[in-house]
This record gives structure tokens, C-alpha cells and sequence, in this order.
């Protein structure tokens, strides 16, 4: 794993910290106010919801499975799937519970409670471990560089759309897209680090 990567996951981490533990103060309450008279009702910015939906994210996630298992036989990127989506629901779920915050007041709100953000954090998640296996397998870097692009501003607007929408304040899309590039990295260490050690034992047996 990159150097930059650990640094940015750090960084991530007390990001994701300063605002559980904050996120109630005037700061940051002005913060998400001020967000929510910026992007709230924008219909372009709403739309990208829809890429950050559930059965969006199972349906991309079985099709990386399978061509995962099928056609490249990558089992350690199965199971690197595997932890950073399914994971990364898991670990959104568990921190949802036990921050227990309410979502914004409006007419027909959600009933889940709204601290991290599920689409800002699993969004990010499943793009950036598209990226991530995508860059495997390109040799041109201007590719590997679109790839990255591509996946970070689609992360970057369907957090904004939970806004947009007034399903979450900004403070839960902030904390969804920090704790998710914390759990991304860890993912991606464990990755590296098992490929590596098969690597040295199959370069051994030749």
C-alpha cells in the first residue's frame, strides 16, 4: 500500500472523529445549515442518489464477484469485495446504531437514523474498489488516472444528493465518506499484503 494511502487513512480516521464528537456543537450545526440553503432541492445533484442505491450496489457487487470468480479466478479479490462492501454495510450499520442520531426533520422521512451516511459510505466503497481492480489490470496510466477520477466524483455527488434530498446532514456525509476511505485502506493493506505473501511463496516453489 502507498504511503500517501496510510497518510490519507489516518487523516480520514480523526476526521471521521472530530465529527462524532462534534457534530452537535455550533460548528458544525452551522456547517450543515449552510450546506443544506446550498444544494438543498438541486434535481441534477438529487439524481445521482440513484447510482447510490441498495440494489444498485448488490447488483454491481455480484457482477465484480463473478467476473472475479469466472473469468479471472481471483478469489483473494473475492473476499477484498466481499470486505469492503459487505464490510463496509456492516460496520455503517453497527455505527448507525450505537451514534443513534435522527435524520433531518421533513415530511416523509426515513425511519433508519442518519449518522454516517449509508450512501456517502458505500458509494465510495464500491467505486473505489471498482477503481482499485480496474487498476490491476490497466497498464496505461492515463487510464488508471480516469478511472480514479471518475470514481471519486461519483462518490463526491451522490454524498451531496443525500443533502440535496434532506435525507442527511452534511456532517453524516462527511463522516460516511471519511470512515469509508478508512475502511477502503485497511481493506486494501490486508489485500496487498496476502498477494504479497502468496506471490513470495509461489516465486519460492519455482
Amino acid at each position: 500500500m502507498k504511503k500517501l494511502t496510510s497518510i490519507l487513512a489516518i487523516i480520514t480516521l480523526f476526521t471521521f472523529f472530530i465529527v462524532l464528537m462534534n457534530y452537535e456543537k455550533s460548528f458544525f450545526v452551522n456547517f450543515d445549515e449552510q450546506m443544506k440553503e446550498l444544494f438543498f432541492g438541486n434535481s441534477i445533484i438529487v439524481a445521482f442518489h440513484y447510482i447510490g442505491n441498495t440494489p444498485v450496489i448488490i447488483a454491481v457487487a455480484l457482477i465484480l464477484l463473478l467476473v472475479l470468480w469466472l473469468k479471472q479466478r481471483n478469489y483473494r479479490g473475492m473476499l477484498f469485495v466481499l470486505l469492503t462492501i459487505a464490510g463496509g454495510r456492516v460496520l455503517n450499520q453497527i455505527i448507525k446504531n450505537a451514534v443513534d442520531r435522527p435524520r433531518p426533520e421533513m415530511l416523509d422521512q426515513l425511519t433508519s437514523f442518519s449518522f454516517p451516511s449509508g450512501h456517502a459510505m458505500l458509494s465510495l466503497l464500491y467505486l473505489f474498489t471498482i477503481a482499485y481492480l480496474l487498476s490491476e489490470t490497466l497498464a496505461s496510466n492515463k487510464k488508471i488516472v480516469l478511472v480514479w477520477f471518475t470514481a471519486i466524483i461519483l462518490a463526491f455527488f451522490i454524498g451531496l444528493s443525500r443533502i440535496a434530498e434532506n435525507r442527511h446532514f452534511a456532517t453524516d456525509v462527511l463522516a460516511g465518506w471519511a470512515i469509508a476511505y478508512t475502511w477502503f485502506a485497511i481493506c486494501v493493506f490486508w489485500y496487498e499484503q496476502r498477494k504479497r505473501k502468496f506471490n513470495k511463496i509461489k516465486s519460492s516453489t519455482l
